[in-house]
């Protein structure tokens, strides 16, 4: 017997089996040029080869043997090894030969004596069959371990639409086994309607003769919405023609819901831009109306019809200020006074003010964990988000409803929710039993303007201020909603590192009066600048007025007798801010107030006071005020 470890060929490998050992070196001889040949010189021996051997590719095995016959050899065989097999005999015994081919699977036999060419010629048949099987298998087995490994849904189906192939995963959508599956047609598991649509597609595919990829909408048992990636792949046949049809569908549903979220986003970024130069242009149109009701009614004759008449004109101009705020907070352009919060204590000081603005109608549940960490937010800001989240609850609820509001600390993970990073958040939560809100439109609650209330009962500003705080605040806000199941808004809040104390607020301290000193007003509006000059004026300063930076630059640089500068944040050609820097460089000691509409605080220097459009003529005697006493200590 030659070992194997004496065979260095890496050619296939042919094990040879015959108890007469000048047949096995005959044997040998003839294929060791193409060969790595194995030679056994009894069955027994031959198992061994094979257990120790998983690569042979062929047997050649005698019939007749002391030990046993060769068709029972190659049945024992056939336990170990894939081998095709070809069976030696030099006695015409049609049952050996038959016995062979049923239990030893052989694909060939020859006689004794045998012709060299044609045991040849076998060989090769036998050993490129062998190979074929192998790669068959190889692929066999990938295919079977890609489509039971993957949780795409995937299937074959013959031109007709019967199943010849498909996945576990396919078939549980279908609520059957693959195997109950084989020969029958999608429609058979589905609505009608449905398997129309299905093999109208598949006709298409099949027609166009190419891949084809569309994505899906479907819902799922529970109601909710689901995509779906779908490729139908044509298979060609050696003739060119479309054999059979692949389908591989995989759930896409995260991924399209990131998407949506990333454009609402995107979305929200965009308006807030754009409610952002709103918010500066109706400020200076507010400065102006309100400035110059102040001012009218101070000069109108007693009378209390007009005086009536300029306080309604007021008031609703407040009203129009006080929108302006919520487009800032949506916009992210109000700065915020961010500090550490106790939200629990914040909530239980509220209990007065909401049991006044939602009345008697429903019924307020409180449910505040305990331990609650502190949040880092602006406390006003957070008693009008909670204050608008309750209004929003209370609307959409018939009487007797009733209004859950919680609290929670919540460990976020990286990639949990959408645009919050992880971390430890504080959680208020509102929740109603109202009628909900439809899928439609729950992805536009948060724009701005965007209201399902009546004509004038409101803003579209709430839900889109809350959201605009959360963002400022390093949070965000989820919304849970379900016709008929009511809805739940949750605020997250970036967790403080310490609170401070949040004690009764002390009262302000009025500065004495500045001196009377010489100011220049630069504003590029017109009416915004005649009014702020009359308050100056009114006070006993004196005022010059410019209407752009380069013109009260000059008049700085000529007039030594300047104290101060008033200039509006945003001006075309010279900001606020680079007029007051060169100013500060012609005169180091001239006092800055700069005022605005809207400014992101992170291109205001510290060193210059910032003061808010709309803004009342006692706003601007304390800036006034800062500014000139901030002047006299330099």
């Amino acid at each position: 017997m030659t070992l194997p470890s004496e065979i260095h060929s890496t050619q296939g490998t042919i094990l040879v089996v015959d108890d007469e050992p000048d047949i096995l070196i005959a044997i040998e001889d003839l294929l060791e040029d193409d060969y790595r040949v194995l030679t056994a010189s009894t069955p027994i021996k031959a198992l061994d080869i094979l257990r120790r051997e998983p690569d042979i590719a062929v047997i050649i095995s005698d019939q007749r043997m002391p030990e046993m016959q060769g068709d029972e050899f190659l049945a024992k065989a056939r336990e170990l090894s894939d081998a095709e097999a070809i069976l030696l005999t030099g006695y015409a015994d049609l049952k050996a030969v038959i016995g062979a081919v049923n239990k030893g699977r052989i694909m060939a036999y020859a006689p004794k004596p045998w012709d060299p060419a044609a045991l040849s010629n076998m060989v090769a048949n036998a050993y490129q069959r062998r190979m074929l099987a192998k790669e068959l298998d190889t692929e066999r087995a990938l295919l079977h371990g890609l489509m039971e490994s993957t949780e795409d849904l995937i299937s074959f189906k013959d031109l007709e639409g019967r199943f010849v192939r498909l996945n576990a995963s396919k078939a549980q959508s279908l609520g059957c086994s693959a195997g109950e599956c084989l020969g029958r047609r999608e429609r058979d598991y589905i609505s009608p309607e449905r398997a129309t649509m299905i093999e109208e597609a598949e006709r298409r595919a099949i027609a166009a003769g190419k891949p084809d990829e569309v994505i899906e909408e479907r819902s799922s048992p529970d109601g909710a919405s689901q995509w779906f990636l779908i490729n139908r792949i044509p298979i060609l046949g050696e003739s060119g023609a479309v054999t059979n049809l692949a389908t591989i569908e995989r759930n896409i549903t995260e991924r399209k819901l990131m998407e949506m979220r990333l454009r609402q986003a995107d979305k929200m970024q965009a308006l807030g831009t754009l409610a952002g130069g709103v918010a500066h242009d109706f400020n200076n149109l507010l400065m102006a109306v309100l400035g110059s009701l102040d001012l009218a009614s101070r000069r109108a004759p007693d009378d209390p019809r007009l005086t009536r008449l300029l306080q309604n004109a007021t008031y609703a101009a407040e009203r129009g200020a006080s929108l302006t705020q919520r487009l800032l907070s949506f916009s992210r352009q109000r700065d915020l006074r961010l500090q550490a919060v106790n939200v629990n204590e914040t909530i239980a000081g509220m209990n007065d003010l909401l049991t006044r603005t939602l009345g008697g109608v429903i019924r307020i549940e409180r449910r505040l964990a305990d331990g609650l960490w502190p949040a880092l937010v602006d406390p006003d800001q957070l008693e009008l988000a909670v204050l608008n989240l309750c209004i929003n609850a209370r609307d959409a609820m018939p009487e007797n409803g009733v209004l859950t509001l919680s609290t929670r600390n919540e460990m976020v993970e990286e990639g949990q929710i959408t645009d919050l990073s992880g971390g430890d958040y504080v959680v208020i939560s509102v929740a109603d039993t109202g009628s909900g809100i439809p899928q439609e439109i729950l992805t536009r609650v948060l724009e701005p303007f965007f209201t399902t209330k009546e004509v004038g009962k409101g803003t579209g500003l709430g839900l889109p201020m809350v959201y605009g705080l959360a963002q400022q605040s390093g949070g965000t806000v989820t919304i849970q909603s379900a016709v008929g199941a009511g809805t739940t808004v949750e605020l997250y809040l970036s967790r403080a590192a310490e609170e401070k104390e949040t004690g009764p607020r002390k009262e302000q301290v009025v500065a004495p009066d500045a001196p009377k000193v010489r100011i220049i007003l630069v504003d590029d509006d017109a009416e915004v600048r005649t009014v702020t000059a009359a308050y100056l004026t009114e006070m006993g300063h004196r005022v010059v007025e410019a209407a752009d930076g380069s013109s009260a630059l000059e008049i700085v640089k000529s007039d030594s007798d300047i104290d101060l500068l008033i200039a509006d944040f945003a001006m075309p050609g010279m900001t606020g801010t680079d007029l007051a820097d060169k100013a500060r460089e012609v005169r180091p000691d001239i006092g800055i107030l700069l005022v605005t509409g809207y400014a992101d605080p992170k291109r205001v220097s510290d060193d210059y006071l910032m003061l808010h459009k709309p803004f009342t003529r006692e706003d601007l005697a304390a800036k006034v005020t800062e500014a000139a006493h901030r002047r006299e200590r330099k």
